[in-house]
Formats: C-alpha cells, structure tokens, sequence
C-alpha cells in the first residue's frame, strides 16, 4: 500500500498493475559493498597464501601470515568503507545547506533553473511556468527537486557509513578465510596451494552468480566476468609476491 505524501493532491488513483507489484532491485549500495569486500578478501590472501608457498615449508606460518593479512585488511577495508560513506554523507549535507541558502537569497535564478530542468523533458509554455511554480512553492520540495535533478545527489540512508564499514569488513573476512583454508588442513604446502586455487576459482564464480541472481544481470556472463577479473587480480598479486618473495 503506498504510504501517504503531501504531494499528491488531486493525484487520480494508481492504475492496476501486475499482482506481485513492479520490481525494482533497490539494494545496489550494500552489493557494492559485498563485491568490494569479497573480491579483495578472495584474491589478496590467496596471493599472499599462495606467494609464500614457494618461499617457507611450514604451512602453520601462512596461516599465521595469512591471518594476520585478513586482521588487518578487515579494518582497512571496514575503516576505508566508512570514512567513503562518512563523506558522501557530509557532501549531501553540505551541497543542501547550500541549495536552501540560494533559494532564499536567489529565488529568481533557483526558479529558473527549476525550469531549464523541466524544459529538457519537454514542458514548454503555461505548464512549464505553472510546473515550475508548483515546485517553488513549498521550499523543500523545491531544494529536493535541486538535490536530485540539477546536482543528481541522494540523501544517504541513515547508518549507511556503519553499514558499510561492518558489510565490506565481513565479507573480507569471509572471502579471505576461503583461500586460506586449506592450509589449515594439509601439512604440505603444495597440495594446499592447488586446493586454495580450485577453491578460490570457484568461489569467484559462485560470488558471481549469486551477484547477478540478486541484481538481475545474466548469471553466466557475470560468473564468468567475476572469474575473469578476480583472477588476473590474483594472478598479479600472485607475481608480485613470489617476485619480492624471491
């Protein structure tokens, strides 16, 4: 049922539409967070997993290694996510402090830039000025439509920079204890190695899959691209670390 608004005066009823209502994926910011975190935390510790591999015996220091790297990628990414989401915050606030203090001191120049917008989608003439009017008449409208048309901004949803901060942590945490699992199990490093390959290869392609399944893109093309771009990220972490490693 839709919720009531003060803008919506003499609107007509809403037609029917399909039983199950439209369908529009709304969650774009948390997947984007889910594919920051994941993706780094699949390919960063497999490379460094899998560069110490060729330099050190002992597979109980790479998981200690291996660890210490997800610690500390987790904060970074965790810490990096809000600091972003902090500021996109404080930039909508700053940019609609503005906005409100030039329809105050600028109401002509506000009220005709309200109408250069609505021309370019085709309101020309008596409807142009009256739509304009309309929208100049209640001042919050007024800077909402600003904010969204002329400097296409969005207000952050509250609690989006913790939000983010523990999404992009968690899912580093969970993406890098993926490579690095197998070198909990097999004593030897090699057997480890291949198993931490095949296992990362394929949680890349399952991470695709599931991103596509939730945001309606093609799930094999986007497998695939996941699986393509994770792994040439893996296999050149994978080069540096055995070059530096020696």
């Amino acid at each position: 049922m839709d919720q009531p608004s003060p803008y919506r005066e003499g609107l007509p009823p809403r037609p029917p539409g399909p039983p199950e209502g439209e369908q529009h994926f709304t969650g774009s910011e948390t997947v984007r967070d889910l594919v920051i975190g994941t993706a780094d935390g699949l390919t960063v510790p497999f490379a460094l997993a899998a560069g110490l591999s060729g330099a050190v015996a002992s597979n109980g220091l790479i998981v200690t290694a291996g660890l210490a790297e997800i610690a500390a990628g987790c904060v970074a990414m965790g810490l990096g996510g809000y600091l972003a989401a902090r500021t996109d915050a404080q930039h909508f606030q700053a940019e609609r402090k503005r906005e409100e203090a030039e329809t105050h001191t600028y109401p002509e120049r506000e009220k005709w830039e309200v109408s250069a917008i609505l021309h370019r989608y085709g309101l020309r003439g008596e409807t142009l000025a009256r739509a304009t009017e309309a929208i100049a008449a209640d001042r919050r409208r007024w800077v909402d439509f600003m904010m969204r048309f002329e400097l296409e901004l969005s207000e952050p949803a509250a609690g989006r920079a913790l939000r983010s901060a523990t999404t992009i942590g968690g899912a580093y945490v969970a993406g890098g204890l993926i490579p690095l699992s197998p070198y909990f199990v097999f004593t030897e490093t090699r057997p480890a190695l291949l198993v931490s390959c095949a296992m990362t290869g394929l949680a890349l392609l399952v991470f695709g899959w599931l991103k596509a399944t939730v945001t309606g893109l093609p799930p094999l093309a986007s497998a695939m691209q996941t699986l393509a771009v994770g792994g040439a990220a893996a296999a050149v972490a994978f080069a540096v670390a055995r070059l530096v490693g020696g």
